[in-house]
């Protein structure tokens, strides 16, 4: 049987990684994006992923949008919320725009995305759903009081949803990334940066397809005993 995946902000960085290795092990991936149509065509034509533009924010399109998915794929079996966005600013700086559009985005994406496919996971008693959190959720981080409550807030999420799912065969799991070797990332001054990688106990930023790599287990057919966990992939920065 092959099985159906989504996977949200799947057309760069650590989202295409991810889409990428799915792609490799036999998913049928669908690639959301919300940006740029030119990136995602020019992603489609390489990979030969299909991809699908919505807002994972706003509600009734991430309806519209998965039906459109399952309209062409089929049900959809794995999810992947990697979607996310930064609006950094010390609290004092911040506008509420900037609070509520990283909380909309990164932490609202998960429950749309969710009301979205749960049921239908849950129906068939079989489904996998990975949330993409983040280090800064697990630890904080100066300017980032939006970005870190909404990655904390995922593994929260992660771990109550992961009670709704067991009985059904749904796993719902979250993987905490520390600093990757992305787009992102490469915008942050080199003297910045270079105190980051200072921090990192393996001495270097972490890889896209680590991350992925990671995300495939936790989508496998045995991974079905590993349920409300969050793995932390940061280089040893923080440990609890």
């Amino acid at each position: 049987m092959t099985r159906i995946a989504i996977v949200t902000g799947g057309t760069r960085g650590i989202g295409k990684a991810i889409s990428l290795a799915l792609k490799d092990l036999g998913y049928t991936v669908a690639a959301n994006y919300a940006g740029n149509d030119d990136k995602a065509k020019a992603f489609t034509e390489a990979t030969g992923i299909a991809t699908y533009k919505w807002d994972v924010g706003d509600h009734d399109a991430t309806l519209a949008g998965v039906k459109q998915v399952e309209a062409d794929l089929g049900p959809i079996d794995v999810v992947v919320n990697n979607a996310g966005i930064t609006r950094d600013a010390v609290l004092h700086k911040m506008s509420f725009d900037d609070w509520n559009e990283v909380m909309r985005i990164n932490l609202g994406g998960c429950f749309n995305m969710a009301k979205a496919t749960f049921p239908g996971m849950r129906e068939r008693k079989w489904g996998r759903i990975v949330n993409i959190g983040s280090i800064n959720g697990q630890s904080g981080q100066y300017g980032q009081v939006n970005y870190a409550a909404a990655k904390s807030g995922i593994h929260g999420f992660t771990k109550a949803l992961a009670q709704e799912g067991a009985k059904f065969g749904v796993t719902v799991n979250a993987i905490a990334p520390g600093y990757i070797d992305t787009d992102m990332v490469a915008a942050v001054p080199e003297a910045v940066l270079e105190k980051i990688v200072a921090k990192i106990p393996v001495g270097r930023l972490g890889q896209a397809k680590e991350i992925a790599r990671a995300v495939a287990f936790l989508c496998a057919e045995d991974a079905g005993f590993v349920t409300g966990s969050t793995l932390s992939l940061n280089g040893g920065q923080h440990m609890y």
